[in-house]
């Protein structure tokens, strides 16, 4: 395990101190993972399944494995209509939480947005999710960065908790996203194309992820951490979200609701680094500056391999 010493120095203070009393003693635990979704609930159509089908779907792939997830809720998406503002209450009935999306997913990033707008975006979402039933007090950043300056990000970190939100952190990122728009300009070419690659390519690429992501959490914790996985609200999961779910299970992955994994300590990290965002992980193992390894590298390319594998198979 890296020395606690290193973290102490890179990280802020009450984090740190928490981290380093709860670590020290702690033993290899048995690999889990936690669903979470962005960006939903989309009434935008997609090929092949409208937006109450794909909201569906994945609900019921959810309840098939008895699953509890997390839904982050892009509210201008469409639950500020009557239309989304149901498909988001399903998952709530449904025994999955809801967390904050923003309203209309701006960068914190842009320079052309103030940290006073992205507060009002968070503050505009807050209203509409608080009367749903699974409502938690759970943010999660628009393309997962804090930030294109120390004070937007400090800004955030200390709005967020006068608010009583916590950063609702990611550790297994995923590019999901684009492999769901490669599938939707497949549909529109052919709506009756073959799905088989699609499915084989996302499924290696999420277990490319996992495994890179809890090799990277051995080298920075010394153990495997309760991973909480990003993924979105879309036609790709709609489709094949079951055979995601049953292929963490044939590798012996315990899967646990979002509110369990967040219990682990290392969701108390603050990362100093000047990039913050992205996985947790890649945001720790900055902070302390460390050379990324090969297998680690795939973590940033956003699908870019996975997709162009599937092009040279004429997908």
């Amino acid at each position: 395990m890296l020395q606690l010493k290193n973290f102490a120095v890179k990280l802020s203070g009450i984090a740190a101190a928490i981290l380093c009393a709860a670590l020290l003693p702690c033993a290899a635990l048995a690999q889990s993972v936690a669903f979470s979704f962005d960006d939903g609930p989309s009434l935008d159509e997609t090929p092949r399944m409208s937006p109450q089908q794909r909201n569906q779907a994945m609900l019921d792939a959810l309840a098939r494995h008895k699953v509890t997830a997390a839904l982050f809720v892009t509210a201008g998406n469409g639950a500020d209509m009557p239309a989304g503002y149901a498909l988001a209450r399903a998952w709530g009935e449904a025994g999955h939480s809801i967390g904050n999306h923003t309203m209309t997913h701006p960068d914190l990033d842009s320079a052309k947005l103030s940290l006073a707008q992205y507060q009002r975006e968070v503050m505009d979402c807050d209203k509409i999710i608080a009367t749903l039933p699974g409502y938690q007090k759970w943010f999660r950043y628009t393309y997962l960065r804090e930030g294109n300056t120390p004070e937007k990000r400090d800004g955030m970190r200390a709005f967020l908790a006068a608010q009583g939100y916590r950063n609702a952190y990611v550790s297994l990122d995923t590019s999901d996203w684009r492999l769901d728009e490669h599938l939707n300009e497949l549909l529109a070419k052919n709506s009756k194309a073959d799905l088989a690659p699609i499915r084989k390519a996302y499924l290696a690429h999420v277990r490319q992820r996992a495994l890179a992501y809890r090799d990277l959490s051995q080298r920075l914790q010394g153990r495997d951490i309760a991973q909480v996985m990003l993924m979105h609200h879309n036609l790709l999961n709609a489709l094949f979200l079951d055979d995601v779910i049953g292929m963490f299970k044939e590798m012996g992955w315990t899967i646990v609701s979002p509110a369990k994994a967040f219990e682990d300590p290392v969701y108390q990290f603050s990362p100093r680094s000047p990039a913050p965002g992205q996985s947790l992980l890649l945001s720790m193992s900055r902070s302390l500056g460390l050379e990324p390894l090969d297998h680690w590298r795939r973590l940033q390319d956003d699908g870019d391999a996975d997709i162009e594998s599937l092009k040279a198979q004429g997908y």
